[in-house]
Order: structure tokens, then sequence, then C-alpha cells
């Protein structure tokens, strides 16, 4: 996906088996962060750094989703063991991950292999999408939003 797409309706299930649809948040921004695997240091620390922001985006107008290709059950004790106050879409089929281009060949110690490229993708209140980060601040995420959204 790119920049003045518009994104899906069915966006997937969360972790608590309720399908998350854009329509859900209708008249918000909404941030869609896809991120490799839960409990690993840079995707807790880029939750972690949305959940001690979640004040100052819902203030702002932003709705937030995480998405991996982690389990329900996985991303339900991950949700729960840093109190995580967004849904999280267990996207096990890849589905939505190919739909926004994040699934894609990576390279580490020498390996390669098909991996989530850690993206946030942000769609304004009418769900298209306005900006897209490819280049996370896992520990400041939440203020890299806040900052890139300022008029």
């Amino acid at each position: 996906m790119k920049i003045g797409d518009k994104i899906p309706e069915i966006l997937g299930t969360d972790a608590q088996g309720n399908v998350i649809k854009s329509s859900d948040f209708a008249g918000k921004k909404l941030v869609i962060y896809f991120y490799p695997k839960d409990n690993t240091p840079g995707c807790t620390a880029e939750a972690c750094s949305l959940s001690e922001g979640y004040g100052k985006l819902l203030k702002a107008g932003f709705a937030i989703v995480g998405v991996s290709k982690d389990s329900a059950a996985s991303h339900e004790k991950f949700a729960a063991k840093y109190n995580l106050p967004f849904p999280l879409i267990a996207d096990v089929d890849l589905t939505l991950n190919q739909v926004f281009g994040v699934w894609q060949q990576k390279k580490m110690a020498g390996r390669t292999y098909m991996g989530t490229v850690r993206t946030t993708f942000i769609a304004d209140e009418q769900g298209t999408i306005i900006q897209i980060i490819n280049k996370v601040n896992t520990k400041d995420s939440a203020n890299q939003i806040l900052d890139l959204m300022k008029d």
C-alpha cells in the first residue's frame, strides 16, 4: 500500500476473536503498525511506547491497531503482560501483511528469509493512507507519530 490508497474494510481478527474493521475507527485517524514478533526487544519497546503515549494519541484523534503473524493466544499474553490498551491483529495467514506489502525478504546474520518489515501506516478519518513510517523509532514510536502529524 502507498500514500493515497484506501485501507481494507476487514483488517483481521484480534486476540479475543473480534473482527476488526476499518469502519470501527470512522472519524479517527488510524495507526496500523506492523511488527515482526511478540515479546522480542524491538517489538516490545514499540508496543510499550505506543501504550505509554496512548492518552496523547487518543487526544490527538488517533486509534491504534498492531499487526503481526503471531497467534491470537500469543497476542493475548503479550497484551496482558504489557497492559496494551489497543487491539493486536493475529495475521497468521499473512493476508494483511501481504495487502500492505510488508511481508518481504529480509537478511540477518548472513541468512535470507521472509518476514514482516516493521512499518507504521497512518490513515485519515476516511481510511486513506496519509503517512508511512519505514524507519520506526521503536523506543519513541508514539512521539514519532505525533511529531510527524503536527499540522
